[in-house]
C-alpha cells in the first residue's frame, strides 16, 4: 500500500517499521543524506524515498523469509546503495550517461568517506546493480536481499508513481 506522509509517499508493505527507523536515523537526521530528496529517481520519487523504500521492503524481506541477516549491514547497505548526490536525468555533458553502470561505485564511495563504513555494508551498495553490472555478483545474505528490493521497488515507483 502507499501511503501520504506529508510531502512525501512511501512504501508500507508490513506496516510497522520501528526498528527500521531506530536503525536509520542517524541518516535521517544527516544533511547529506537529506540531500538526496532534492533529485528525482523514478517517476516523481525522490531519491530519498526510493532508498528509504528499499529500506523496508528488505527489511520486510529478511524478516518475513527468515534469512536472519546483519540487520544494521542491510538496512544502511539499503539506505545508502543509490546515495550518489547529482541529478542522474540531468546531461551534464553526458557524465551521467552511463548512470546505470557508475553510479553504485560513487555511492560506495560517498558512504565511505561520509560514514566510514564497514567492508560488507561497502559491498552492499557496489554490487546492487547486478545484473546490469554482470561481474559485481552479490556475494552475502545482505546484498541479494537489498539488490533484489531495489529492483521490486523501481519497478513499482517507474510504472505507477510516474509524473502528472
Amino acid at each position: 500500500m502507499w501511503m501520504k506522509n506529508g510531502m512525501e509517499e512511501s512504501i508500507s508493505y508490513m506496516g510497522d517499521y520501528n526498528k527500521v527507523d531506530s536503525i536509520l536515523s542517524v541518516f535521517y537526521s544527516d544533511c547529506k543524506v537529506r540531500e538526496m530528496k532534492k533529485y528525482i529517481q523514478h517517476g516523481r520519487v525522490s531519491t530519498y524515498e526510493h532508498c528509504r523504500n528499499v529500506a523496508r521492503l528488505s527489511y520486510d524481506i529478511n524478516r518475513l523469509l527468515f534469512l536472519r541477516s546483519d540487520l544494521n549491514v542491510l538496512l544502511t547497505g539499503a539506505m545508502l546503495h543509490d546515495f550518489y548526490l547529482y541529478d542522474w536525468h540531468r546531461d551534464d555533458n553526458g557524465s551521467h550517461r552511463l548512470h546505470g553502470f557508475t553510479h553504485a561505485e560513487t555511492a560506495r564511495r560517498n558512504a565511505e568517506k561520509y560514514f566510514h563504513i564497514d567492508d560488507k555494508t561497502s559491498q552492499v551498495i557496489y554490487c546492487h546493480m547486478w545484473p546490469l553490472n554482470l561481474r559485481r555478483i552479490p556475494t552475502s545474505r545482505e546484498a541479494w536481499i537489498v539488490c533484489i528490493a531495489d529492483k521490486c521497488v523501481s519497478f513499482h515507483e517507474t510504472l505507477f508513481q510516474r509524473k502528472n
